[in-house]
This record gives C-alpha cells, sequence and structure tokens, in this order.
C-alpha cells in the first residue's frame, strides 16, 4: 500500500532521524537517490547537458548535490540561481569543485533552452501558493528537456493536492522518505509526472504516525475480495438490491445490474420500472415492479442510477434508506437526499457523486470540488456522517472517521463515458453484500472497476465493456 503523509509529519521525522546522522547526511541521500533517478533518465551522463533551478532552500541544495554528482559522471551541470545570496552553500561549493557552474536567474534562459534534463529545485514541501513570475518564465524555457522534480513540483500544493497559480509540471517526480498526499491526488498528481520513491530512512520514525492518504495495491485488493465458503449459499454470498432506471433511463438500470453481477454477491434483485430491460439482458436477476421493500431479502441496496426525479423516485429512495442495511445512493438519488435522514441511519451509507454532485451536495461550485478534491470528500463525509466516493481522475474515498483518505491509482480518463458511473455503483454495492465494510466496499469497487478500462487498452470503450471485463481483473487480482 501506498501512504502519503504530511508536510508536518514527514518534517518531525526527518527531525528525529537528523538527531541521530551526521550533519548534511540526509541531504546527501535524498542527493544521491536524485542523481540516480536523472541518471536512469539521461540514460547516457557523460556528455548531458543538465540544468538546476535552485531555490533558496534544502529542496535547492539537494539538486545542487545531485548535480554535482552528475558531474563527476560527466555531465555539463549549470545552477540557475533564483536568489543566488541565499542558494545553499555547501551544494555550491559541491557543485563547483565537481566541475559544474552557476549563473544568476537573468541569465538563466540560454542554458535551459538547451539542456537535455532540467532539474526542479524551487520550492521544497512547504511551499504555497503558484510559481512567482521570475520562476514561471524560467520553467517555461526549460521546454522541450526532460523535467524531474526534487520531492514535489514547485507550485503545487503537498497536503491537499490543490494547484492555486503556475506549477511546474513534471516528467518524473523523486520524493523522499515518503509520499506526500498531493502527489497521488489530482490536480497536483497530474504535475508529478512518473514518482520514485528515495528511502533516506524515515520507515522507523513514520511507524507511529497515522498518513493522510493511502493507495491499495493489488495484494491489498486480493486480501479483502469475498469469495464464497464451502457451505456458502446466495444469502451467505450477499444479495443485493438495485433501485435504478425509468421509463426514460432504462439502460441505467441494466448497467447497475451488470456492475453488481460482477461484484462477488450470490444473488441480485432488480425494483422498478425497467424489469423487462434488465430480465431480458440478465434473466439470472430476480425482478420485482413493487417498492423495494417488497422485493425480498436484501444485504444492501443501490439506489439512484436514472431514477429520475419525481415523486415515485422519491418513494423509492425513501423506502430504501429506511430499511437496516447498506444502501449505496448515486446520480439522482443524491439530488433527492435528505441530509437528517442519512445521518439517522445507523446501517453504513455510501455516496458516489461526481464533482457536480458534490458541489451541489456540499453548496460550492464545481470549479471549487476540482481543484480541492480532499477538502470535498472529507466534507461529504463529514457532513452526511458517510463514506463517500468522490469520482473523477483520482477517485478518493473517505468515511469521516480518524483514517486515511483512500485513492483510487487505477483512474483512466476512458471511464469517463456514459454509464460508467452505474456500473461502478452496482460493483460496490454487490460488495458491500458481501460484506465488505463501507470503506473497503468503495475502494475495491473503485480499484476493479478502473483495472478492467485499463486492461481494455487505449481505445474508446463502452460502460458494458467495462463490465464484461471485471471478472477477468477480478481473477486476475485474485491470483496476485
Amino acid at each position: 500500500m501506498r501512504t502519503g503523509y504530511s508536510v508536518e509529519t514527514v518534517r518531525a521525522a526527518e527531525r528525529a532521524l537528523m538527531d541521530e546522522l551526521p550533519e548534511g547526511a540526509l541531504m546527501q541521500r535524498a542527493a544521491a537517490g536524485l542523481a540516480a533517478a536523472c541518471a536512469d533518465l539521461l540514460g547516457k551522463v557523460y556528455g548531458a547537458r543538465v540544468a538546476l533551478l535552485v531555490g533558496s532552500g534544502d529542496n535547492g541544495g539537494d539538486a545542487l548535490y545531485a548535480g554535482a554528482r552528475l558531474a563527476r559522471r560527466g555531465a555539463g551541470v549549470t545552477a540557475v540561481l533564483l536568489a543566488p545570496e541565499r542558494a545553499h552553500g555547501g551544494g555550491l561549493a559541491a557543485l563547483r569543485a565537481a566541475g559544474g557552474r552557476a549563473v544568476p536567474a537573468g541569465a538563466g534562459e540560454p542554458v535551459l533552452r538547451r539542456a537535455d534534463l532540467v532539474v526542479d529545485g524551487i520550492v521544497g514541501i512547504g511551499g504555497r501558493g503558484g510559481l512567482r513570475p521570475e520562476a514561471e518564465a524560467l520553467v517555461e524555457a526549460a521546454e522541450g528537456a526532460l523535467l524531474v522534480a526534487v520531492d514535489l513540483p514547485s507550485g503545487v500544493d503537498a497536503d491537499t493536492g490543490e494547484v492555486r497559480g503556475a506549477a511546474v509540471l513534471a516528467d518524473a517526480t523523486v520524493t523522499f522518505g515518503a509520499y506526500k498526499p498531493g502527489l497521488l491526488i489530482d490536480p497536483a498528481r497530474e504535475h508529478a509526472g512518473a514518482l520514485r520513491l528515495v528511502d533516506i530512512g524515515l520507515g522507523p520514525f513514520l511507524a507511529g504516525s497515522a498518513p493522510d492518504v493511502e493507495a491499495l495495491q493489488h495484494t491489498d485488493v486480493a486480501e479483502m475480495l469475498p469469495f464464497p465458503e464451502p457451505e456458502s449459499d446466495k444469502y451467505r454470498r450477499g444479495v443485493v438490491g438495485i433501485v435504478a432506471g425509468s421509463a426514460r433511463y432504462p439502460g441505467a438500470a441494466v448497467l447497475a445490474v451488470a456492475g453488481a453481477l460482477q461484484g462477488g454477491a450470490g444473488a441480485v434483485r432488480y425494483a422498478g420500472p425497467a424489469a423487462d430491460a434488465v430480465i431480458t439482458r440478465f434473466p439470472e436477476t430476480l425482478v420485482t415492479a413493487g417498492p423495494p421493500s417488497k422485493a425480498g431479502r436484501v444485504q444492501a441496496w443501490v439506489v439512484g442510477p436514472g431514477l429520475g426525479d419525481d415523486a415515485e423516485a422519491r418513494r423509492a429512495l425513501d423506502d430504501v434508506l429506511s430499511q437496516d442495511v447498506p444502501v449505496l445512493v448515486d446520480a439522482d438519488g443524491l439530488r433527492l437526499l435528505d441530509t437528517g435522514a442519512v445521518r439517522a441511519r445507523t446501517a453504513a451509507t455510501v455516496l458516489t457523486p461526481h464533482a457536480g454532485e458534490a458541489a451541489a451536495l456540499l453548496g460550492l461550485s464545481r470549479e471549487e470540488v476540482e481543484a480541492g478534491r480532499l477538502s470535498a470528500v472529507r466534507g461529504l463525509a463529514d457532513r452526511f456522517g458517510v463514506t463517500a466516493l468522490l469520482k473523477g481522475s483520482t477517485t478518493l474515498i473517505a468515511d469521516g472517521k480518524d483514517t486515511p483518505v483512500r485513492v483510487n491509482p487505477t483512474g483512466t480518463p476512458w471511464l469517463a463515458t456514459a454509464g460508467s458511473g452505474d456500473v461502478l455503483s452496482g460493483l460496490t454495492g454487490s460488495l458491500l453484500a458481501a460484506g465488505l465494510r463501507g470503506r473497503d466496499a468503495a475502494s475495491v469497487g473503485a480499484y476493479l472497476h478502473g483495472l478492467a478500462a485499463r486492461e481494455l487498452g487505449a481505445a474508446p470503450i463502452t460502460s458494458m465493456d467495462v463490465a464484461a471485463g471485471l471478472r477477468g481483473v477480478w481473477r486476475d487480482v485474485a491470483r496476485g
């Protein structure tokens, strides 16, 4: 599992480690890892032209010491100093001793335009706000070169993933000791490029601290997948109920049922007006035209996709929320939600909005939600007392408790297609019925959903393609 720690937590761990090391040893560890990553990207170091964008903090020191190592291997290294009087003295001396040189920012643009690789050491993890105009101009001059960020792309927020102004768009980011939340969450994640974590010895000093975010990997998901036992029947495996679709949107019901059938539950019940469309496509579905409470025994409900917003839809939502089983609410169901009714529930509730739906629930603009995704998903979980799954380029899951926000690492732009969320809702609801907690069901559902889309390759896909692919990725994850 990848874990991301706040700036405050990382700095505390660094201070504790530095107390046990000779002066400067920690920076040398970071610089060695940074130089190795740059060498890998260059392929051939000797004769390469490397430019360092150097700010005034330790971030700039890391870049200077790494530059010295590259210079000793035959690279032509030039440091462009944004604040010459405050550049790291030891790093600057090491660079010059290795044959590198330094120029002020005003003379930096020609150097950057000729560079094969540029190292962004402008601002460290404590930076706030976008790049200053002088730094922005230098970054623009580096266009065309490989750009490697030191610890974090300058101009992005390490703790939140927010980007409030101009920021470095890196090809790769070499981060030290631990991932920072901003490296895993959009929009900052898109600025980070490929990630490389350099072990500088922080592990023992982070062991007692809770991460702010975490991202599941294959092995984590495999351990959570529900498998039937020898004596399982459909009820022991879990039965999920689906309340979705309408005369106008019968396809939403079909897609939600498709996702649910791949989710590991023993059976799927459908209650709603699209029964004919559902049973035609999936004859194993148990259908009813009556209210959800008359559909039969279920261990979890999914309500909302394509439901509409008329009186019948409201009655169906109220019926589902009144039942003492886990409930997932999506799409139209989110627009009909009553905060008090949701908070009064004792069984688990999972909300799965996209940015526009989250904005309506929080009283924000869509732009505010997309710019501050971490804050938004936490706000949803706290306001409604639920597990919140905020869909998007990085899907986030929060449950309002003292637990890390989960970041789904398998997202792909190909999932931005009609009906994709309906499949995810059915899949996640089935995992709820199979016994997974809200946070785990949402995390595993998002992971498998994204992986199924990725496995289809770089080509246009439909939501039914994704649903059909779930069986294969389930098998692959289970096998490790």
